[in-house]
C-alpha cells in the first residue's frame, strides 16, 4: 500500500553556526527542530550548543548569539545523540538543507555517529524552487512573503524552523491541489538521497520498459518544472535514455503530436492506456 504524505512524520530543523565553513572548523551553536505529522506538531527540540570556540563577528551580526550565551550550554556530544533519537524514522527537512546538513554531518563525524543511510532528506528550498518557479528570489524571507506568511525571519534556529514549517505546509497543500499526495511521488520530486530516488525511478522505468516491450501506450501524470503544473499525457513510449544524473522517457506525445522527452523523476503516475 502506498503511503500518503499525511501518513509520514517530517522533522524540520535549523542550525545557527560560528561561521559558514564546517570543513574549516566552524561549529553549530544552536539547533532546533519540530516533528510533524499531517500538519500537526508532535514534538519539539531546541538548544544552544557550546562549540568550544567563539562565533565569528559575521555570524554574531546575523544571529546575535554571544560567547556568554554559550558558556553553560551543553556540548555537541551531549546534544547530537539526542537529536538523532528525535529525528529517527522521520523525513528530515530544512531550508537550504545542504548548508545545515554539512554542519550536522561534520558534528556527527566527530562523534562517529553518522546519519542513518535510509534517512529521507528533503530541501524545502528545492521545493520552493520547483513549485514557485517564477519568483525572482527563493530566499526564505522572500518565499514566505510571496505566500502571505507574516512571520518575520529572526535568524534563530527555532524561529526559522517555525517559518520554514509554515512554508512547507503551504507547499505540501499546493502539491495536494495538483494531485500529488503519495510520499513516493514527493520523494521522486524532492529527495536529496539518491539511493531512495533511484529505487523509485527503477520501479517507474520497469513499468515503462514493460509497455515498450508489449507495444502499449501509457498515460502519465507529468510535473513540469517550468510551470509547476501537472498534466496528463498519453504517450507511445520509444526508449528510456540516461543522461547522467537523470533518466528520461522518450516517446510520441499525443497531446503535443510530436516526440517528447520526459524526466522520469517528474513522472508522478504511469498507467497503460
Amino acid at each position: 500500500m502506498h503511503r500518503t504524505i499525511d501518513e509520514i512524520e517530517f522533522t524540520i530543523f535549523d542550525t545557527e553556526t560560528t561561521g559558514l565553513d564546517p570543513g574549516g572548523g566552524d561549529r553549530i551553536v544552536e539547533i532546533a527542530a519540530q516533528r510533524l505529522k499531517a500538519d500537526r506538531i508532535i514534538a519539539e527540540f531546541s538548544t544552544l550548543v557550546n562549540p568550544g570556540r567563539a562565533p565569528s563577528a559575521a555570524a554574531f551580526a546575523v544571529n546575535h548569539i554571544t560567547p556568554e550565551m554559550l558558556e553553560n550550554a551543553p556540548l555537541p556530544g551531549d546534544v547530537l545523540p539526542g537529536f538523532l533519537d528525535f529525528i529517527a524514522g522521520s523525513c528530515l527537512c530544512s531550508y537550504n538543507l545542504v548548508f545545515d546538513l554539512g554542519f550536522l554531518n561534520a558534528e556527527l563525524a566527530r562523534l562517529d555517529r553518522p546519519l542513518p543511510a535510509q534517512t529521507a532528506l528533503v530541501d524545502v528550498l528545492g521545493m520552493a524552487r520547483k513549485l514557485l518557479p517564477k519568483l525572482s528570489s527563493h530566499s526564505l524571507c522572500n518565499v514566505a512573503q510571496s505566500l502571505d506568511i507574516r512571520t518575520a525571519q529572526e535568524h534563530r534556529a527555532l524561529a526559522d524552523v517555525v517559518l520554514t514549517r509554515e512554508v512547507f505546509r503551504i507547499l505540501v497543500a499546493a502539491l495536494a491541489d495538483k494531485g500529488i499526495r503519495e510520499f513516493g511521488q514527493f520523494l521522486s520530486l524532492f529527495s536529496l538521497r539518491s539511493n531512495l530516488v533511484s529505487d523509485i525511478i527503477a520501479q517507474k522505468s520497469a513499468k515503462i520498459q514493460e509497455a515498450i516491450d508489449a507495444g502499449l501506450e501509457i498515460t502519465i501524470k507529468y510535473f513540469s518544472r517550468s510551470s509547476a503544473d501537472v498534466s496528463e499525457r498519453t504517450v507511445i513510449p520509444k526508449e528510456i535514455k540516461e543522461v547522467v544524473p537523470f533518466a528520461y522517457l522518450v516517446g510520441f506525445c499525443k497531446l503535443k503530436h510530436q516526440e517528447r522527452t520526459f524526466r522520469i523523476d517528474h513522472i508522478m503516475d504511469i498507467r497503460t492506456a
